[in-house]
């Protein structure tokens, strides 16, 4: 399996972070070994000093798949999860200063917390989800698929032209406004709707 990340999706955390709005979606992978394991804490990594939460809306792939049109894209997915892209802010930092790639800041071990999926026939509407990420009790992310700059079949359509996708793919949509830095004994609970999909430790 592979995970397929899109970064800059929602206007608000553009302009939060300062970067240019794109004209196309930005597009990053993580490794499986980026994963999270289920009921394991996280661990912050000692190489940053700034790690960010970022909670996303996933898509569950479910068959192969190339070049799909827009108009097919709901075929390929039946669950909807959440989760977060663990980011070194201030590692990304450097290697964006420098021209360099962001796997060091967004790939490393355990920066991808995959929680729950829910079936999509669950919403009336995937155009129209809430989202939200809780730390140590208090709503700090908060999002809604309508916000995309890039909708779910959109960026199924996008990143099918330059990779393949299999079962068992992951796509993270983009993040709201609202990230921020994570701390040792932080909890961080994840919410579609009003429904908890993960709950996290920082140590």
């Amino acid at each position: 399996m592979k995970l397929i990340c899109i970064g800059r999706n929602y206007t608000a955390h553009i302009e939060e972070l300062e970067n240019e709005k794109p004209t196309d979606p930005v597009v990053f992978l993580k490794p499986d070994t980026s994963i999270l394991l289920k009921k394991q804490p996280f661990f912050i990594p000692d190489f940053s000093d700034d790690i960010h939460h970022e909670v996303e809306l996933l898509v569950k792939i479910k068959k192969v798949g190339k070049h799909i049109d827009k108009k097919f894209a709901h075929k390929y997915y039946d669950e909807i999860g959440l989760g977060i892209d663990f980011t070194a802010r201030d590692l990304q930092a450097q290697l964006k200063s420098k021209g360099l790639p962001w796997e060091k800041a967004k790939a490393f071990d355990g920066a991808a917390v995959i929680g729950k999926c829910l079936p999509k026939s669950k919403f009336q509407d995937i155009n129209n989800i809430n989202f939200s990420l809780k730390k140590n009790d208090e709503v700090v992310q908060l999002g809604n698929t309508q916000l995309m700059l890039w909708k779910v079949d959109e960026l199924i359509e996008y990143v099918s032209k330059y990779f393949t996708l299999k079962i068992g793919d992951i796509i993270f949509t983009g993040t709201p406004a609202g990230v921020g830095k994570v701390f040792v004994n932080d909890q961080l609970q994840g919410y579609i709707e009003d429904e908890e999909l993960f709950s996290i430790k920082v140590k």
